[in-house]
């Protein structure tokens, strides 16, 4: 059985508790989140699961109160490395291999490369593994379709669609993609830095490096996607004129020409959802996984599925496509 500590208990956080419980091979023994909403609460009352365990304020707290030291760490936190640089190289020094759910983590060298180097030395120094995994990035915009172009003899060009309605995500992520923003509002949250989707740069360069492209540019483009008709299916109702989500498209420039294309739109009551990876190449390849793939859901299942490969594998920042397949039920 596996030891774990979970750290960060937003509705990401606590989507994993629950998952993890629900697994002979894992076990939560420690928690830790520093909002004063939440430090000091039971995992179960905060979760319905994890048992009796006080969540900690600090690392350190947590760790002196578990009954057993935990193996891995989960980090579910923050989106961008500025913040968790320090929260990494923190469970690094206490033993920890870590699975982080942060999107700018994923595939940092090009977009990062100081914080990736210094979080790889960190690791490396401690003899410990960490990666940066989810849903997208991590795995539906970028590993997929890497794994994808292995049926290919030669790849041109390669354009993945995630399309998905908001409505059953979590409201953190309906308010990151701008639900019920006007477009002024929209603008100004785009202008300060404070409205996109994280992680698609980091997905394009993950892609082209699976192609053996280094990429001359990524230029993106982001804009709001604004509702017709009253909409009343997220976590506020939204008028029509005002946004309900968010259109952004990352392209990527290998060789003078345009070899990646990532198109990224969700939005609160989107009439068809879908993930969808094309590969011209030969032999051409068009894959679409109708009704899309439940964000949330899938992020939760795809850290845990990772905490025993990232348990036992080398020392160092990983990618997805370093390490074995982080398969479902996966304990070895």
């Amino acid at each position: 059985m596996l030891r774990v500590i979970q750290i960060g208990l937003g509705p990401l956080g606590r989507k994993t508790v629950q998952f993890a419980a629900e697994r002979p091979a894992l076990r939560v023994v420690a928690a830790v989140d520093p909002s004063p909403d939440i430090a000091g609460r039971q995992l179960s009352d905060l979760c319905g699961a994890g048992g009796a365990i006080a969540v900690a304020s600090s690392l350190p707290a947590a760790l002196s109160a578990a009954a057993e030291p935990p193996q891995v760490a989960i980090l579910t936190t923050y989106s961008d490395l500025d913040r968790v640089e320090a929260q990494l190289c923190e469970l690094a020094d206490a033993g920890l291999p870590v699975v982080s759910t942060c999107e700018e983590l994923s595939y940092p060298w090009i977009t990062h490369p100081d914080h990736a180097a210094r979080i790889d030395a960190r690791f490396r120094e401690r003899g410990l593994a960490c990666l940066g995994t989810g849903v997208n990035p991590g795995f539906l915009m970028d590993y997929l379709p890497a794994v994808l172009t292995g049926l290919c003899r030669s790849v041109r060009h390669v354009t993945v669609r995630r399309v998905q309605d908001a409505s059953t995500r979590r409201v953190p992520f309906q308010v990151k993609i701008g639900a019920c923003l006007s477009i002024e509002e929209f603008a100004a949250r785009v202008a300060e830095g404070t409205l996109r989707h994280v992680g698609l740069p980091e997905s394009t360069h993950f892609l082209a490096a699976a192609l053996g492209l280094r990429l001359e540019r990524v230029e993106e483009e982001l804009r709001p996607v604004l509702a017709d008709l009253p909409v009343t299916t997220g976590f506020r109702p939204i008028d029509p004129g005002t946004a309900c989500g968010v259109e952004q498209i990352a392209r990527g420039y290998a060789e003078g020409r345009e070899v990646v294309r990532l198109e990224f739109r969700a939005t609160v009551g989107e009439a068809e959802s879908f993930d969808q990876v094309e590969i011209d190449g030969e032999p051409p390849l068009l894959s679409t996984i109708a009704g899309g793939v439940n964000g949330d859901i899938a992020t939760c299942a795809v850290v845990l599925n990772a905490l025993a490969v990232v348990a036992t594998a080398p020392p160092g920042l990983h990618t997805m496509l370093d390490l074995p397949i982080p398969t479902a039920g996966r304990t070895v």
